[in-house]
C-alpha cells in the first residue's frame, strides 16, 4: 500500500471514531430529553387533574352559595313579614298597653343599691328556672325532642294583641 492510501485510511478511521463519539453523546442527550419529556407529560397530567378538581370544587362552591342565598333570602323575607306584622300589632295596641313612664319612686336611679340587687337577683333566679320546652303536636323536633331552631323563630306567632301581652282570651 502506498503512503497516500495509508493516510487516507488513517483519516477515515479518525473520522469514524469521531462519528462514534458524537453519536454516543447525541444518544445520551436524546435519552435525557425523552426522560424529561416523560416527566413533563406526567406533570401536565397531574396539573390537568388538579385543574379538574378545582373546577369541581368551584362548581360545588357555587351550588352551596346559591343554596345559601335561597335559604337566607327566605329567612329575610320571613323576617320582614314578621317585622311588618309586629308593627301592625304595635300600631293597633290600645294606649293602655303602651309603655308608661314609671313614677319617680320606682325609677332605677331612685332605688337604693340593696333593693336593686335583690330585684336583679330575683330576676336572674326566675330566668334560671328550668322550664319544659314548648313542643306542639306534629311539629318536627330536633335533638332531645326540642323543636327545631327555625320552628321556634318563625312558627306559631301570636296573631292578636292579647296573645302578645299574654292575657287569656
Amino acid at each position: 500500500m502506498s503512503n497516500v492510501g495509508l493516510i487516507l485510511n488513517l483519516l477515515l478511521a479518525v473520522l469514524l471514531v469521531a462519528t462514534l463519539v458524537m453519536g454516543w453523546r447525541l444518544n445520551r442527550r436524546l435519552a435525557a430529553l425523552r426522560d424529561s419529556h416523560d416527566g413533563f407529560a406526567l406533570a401536565v397530567r397531574e396539573l390537568d387533574g388538579a385543574a379538574a378538581r378545582a373546577e369541581q370544587g368551584l362548581a360545588d362552591l357555587r351550588a352551596a352559595t346559591d343554596e345559601a342565598i335561597d335559604v337566607l333570602g327566605d329567612r329575610i323575607e320571613k323576617g320582614r313579614g314578621l317585622a311588618l306584622k309586629l308593627e301592625r300589632l304595635i300600631d293597633q295596641a290600645p294606649a293602655a298597653a303602651r309603655p308608661v313612664e314609671l313614677p319617680a319612686r320606682l325609677r332605677p336611679e331612685a332605688a337604693d343599691d340593696g333593693v336593686a340587687e335583690r330585684r336583679l337577683g330575683a330576676l336572674l333566679a326566675a330566668a334560671r328556672e328550668v322550664r319544659p320546652p314548648r313542643v306542639q303536636a306534629g311539629a318536627p323536633t330536633g335533638a332531645r325532642g326540642r323543636p327545631a331552631f327555625d320552628d321556634e323563630l318563625f312558627e306559631d306567632l301570636p296573631l292578636t294583641l292579647d296573645d302578645v301581652r299574654g292575657a287569656p282570651r
